[in-house]
């Protein structure tokens, strides 16, 4: 029997996250002053990105946003407020992302789900068709998000020293976490949310190492065969 779709889709869980992110430093009012406030964040983070963390320094951010020193400090009055809230822009922006891309996925798991006769043939083939999925979404995030995923890997690093961007993280993480219960929900997985955890680990992980080398056709295959493991034995004891 096909499972039920959960009520609350994971993309309307990515927009509530989204929609929650609360920033620390100075609000701005006018339009002027936002876009500058804007161009700071962007700066801090392709600083981030090209020499990690340690490299937002005020006068480096000004010099690199081509703003006055006295901007930053005027809109963030120390690195901390800086750094929690262009990691706050990333988490709005990702979620943002993500809940078009979990949209997207609900409509391609529906039609698989229409195929599914529940024999252990057609679960295999529905296994398969996830694993795909999921690879290619790792495969667009290393080809098209490189330098987001660069700067996301930064910040987990910082949060083990800052609570405030450990709370963003965490605020992150289930954005990916919910996403992945929904979709193994939807497939009928008897442990979801333990299925979950193991799932966005998986992924993590292989985006890490797709990080620290170039992606190419051998890192590929292996991360289809045991992302299709993985769904194989997952979706064999639903």
């Amino acid at each position: 029997m096909t499972p039920a779709m959960p009520h609350q889709g994971a993309a309307g869980i990515a927009t509530a996250v989204a929609e929650s992110v609360q920033y620390q430093g100075r609000k701005t009012a006018r339009q002027g002053s936002e876009q500058r406030r804007q161009l700071i964040l962007d700066a801090a983070m392709r600083i981030i990105v090209r020499d990690g963390v340690r490299g937002v320094r005020h006068r480096a951010v000004a010099a690199e946003a081509g703003v006055p020193l006295s901007a930053t400090t005027y809109y963030f009055k120390d690195i901390e407020d800086l750094l929690t809230d262009t990691f706050a822009q990333y988490v709005e922006r990702s979620a943002a992302y993500m809940a078009k891309l979990w949209a997207n996925t609900e409509v391609v798991l529906r039609e698989l789900l229409a195929k599914d006769d529940g024999s252990v043939a057609s679960r295999a083939r529905l296994a398969d068709a996830i694993a795909h999925i999921v690879a290619d979404y790792v495969s667009r995030q290393l080809l098209t998000r490189r330098d987001f995923i660069m700067a996301e890997q930064a910040f987990r690093q910082e949060a083990l020293l800052c609570p405030r961007l450990a709370e963003l993280v965490q605020a992150h993480e289930q954005i990916l976490l919910h996403g992945a219960r929904h979709l193994l929900q939807v497939v009928g997985s008897r442990q979801p949310e333990q299925d979950a955890q193991m799932l966005t680990a998986i992924i993590v992980q292989m985006e890490y190492q797709g990080l620290l080398k170039d992606a190419d056709a051998q890192a590929d295959g292996q991360m289809l065969a045991m992302l299709t493991r993985y769904l194989h034995l997952v979706l064999a004891s639903a």
